[in-house]
C-alpha cells in the first residue's frame, strides 16, 4: 500500500514557510507559491508532486534490498533523524559528514571495522582482563568517538541505494560524494538554496521540527514499505 501524502497535514506543520525574500535562490523560483510580508510562501502542491515521486522510489530501492541514507547534521534535525533511521535500521549520519564517508570507502571501512572490533573486546571484557581502569576507561572514551563519527553507518553495506538529506545548504559535501558516485539524492529544499543537485526536490522549511519530523514519518513509512516486501520476497 502506497504511502498517502495529506496536504493538510503539511500546512499544518509549517512545511510551506520559506526564508526571507532576500535570500532566496532564484532557481526556486518554480516551487514558491507567493510572498507574505517579508517571506516567502512555498507551493505546497509542487512539496506534494516531489513527495509523490520521492516516496515510491524510496519503497523501491528497499524493495531491492539496498539501504537508504538518511543525512541531517543541523542541530534541530540531528535527533529527529538519528530517531527515524534507527526505527527502520536505516544507516544515518547526524553529528558530522566526514569527508570520503561515500567515496573514500577503504579509510571509512577500516575506522568502522576498529570500532565494532573495540566495542567487541569491551563488551566481552577481554579489555577489563588485559589493561587497567584507566586504559580502559581510554578505549571507552575512543569509542565514543568513533560511535560520533561512524555509529550511524556501522551497518552500511558498501554504497546506498538513496542518500535523503534534510538541509542541503548544511550537508552540500554528502550531495556531492552521492553525485560522484551516482548515488540519487532526496532533499527537502528551502526557498535559498539551489535545487539543481537534488534527484527528488522536496520543497519545504528545512528548519521546523514539526514539518521535519512529517516528512521524515513519509519517508520512513516508504522505505519500511520496500524493505518489508523485501522480506516477504525472500521468505
Amino acid at each position: 500500500m502506497a504511502v498517502t501524502v495529506d496536504i493538510k497535514e503539511l500546512l499544518e506543520a509549517g512545511v510551506h514557510f520559506g526564508h526571507k525574500t532576500s535570500r532566496w535562490h532564484p532557481k526556486m523560483a518554480p516551487y514558491i507559491h507567493s510572498k507574505r510580508q517579508e517571506s516567502h510562501i512555498i507551493d505546497l502542491v509542487k512539496t506534494v508532486e516531489g513527495l509523490e515521486a520521492a516516496l515510491p522510489f524510496l519503497t523501491k530501492v528497499a524493495a531491492s534490498g539496498k539501504q537508504v541514507l538518511f543525512v541531517g547534521t543541523k542541530k534541530q534535525a540531528k535527533d529527529v533523524v538519528r530517531l527515524a533511521a534507527e526505527k527502520i535500521n536505516q544507516p544515518y549520519v547526524t553529528e558530522r559528514w566526514v569527508g570520503g564517508m561515500l567515496t573514500n570507502v577503504a579509510t571509512v571501512a577500516q575506522q568502522v571495522k576498529k570500532l565494532k572490533d573495540l566495542e567487541s573486546r569491551m563488551n566481552s571484557g577481554d579489555l577489563e582482563k588485559r589493561y587497567n581502569k584507566l586504559e580502559v576507561q581510554r578505549f571507552q572514551e575512543e569509542i565514543d568517538e568513533l560511535n560520533i563519527k561512524y555509529g550511524g553507518i556501522k551497518d552500511l553495506n558498501g554504497k546506498p541505494g538513496a542518500v535523503v538529506v534534510i538541509d542541503v545548504m548544511t550537508d552540500a559535501n554528502a550531495i556531492k560524494e552521492a553525485k560522484t558516485l551516482g548515488v540519487p539524492v532526496v532533499g527537502l529544499v528551502d526557498t535559498n538554496v539551489d535545487p539543481t543537485p537534488i534527484d527528488y526536490v522536496i520543497p519545504g522549511n528545512d528548519d521546523a521540527i514539526k514539518g521535519i519530523q512529517l516528512l521524515l514519518d513519509y519517508f520512513t513509512a516508504a522505505v519500511a514499505e520496500g524493505a518489508g516486501s523485501a522480506k516477504q520476497e525472500e521468505k
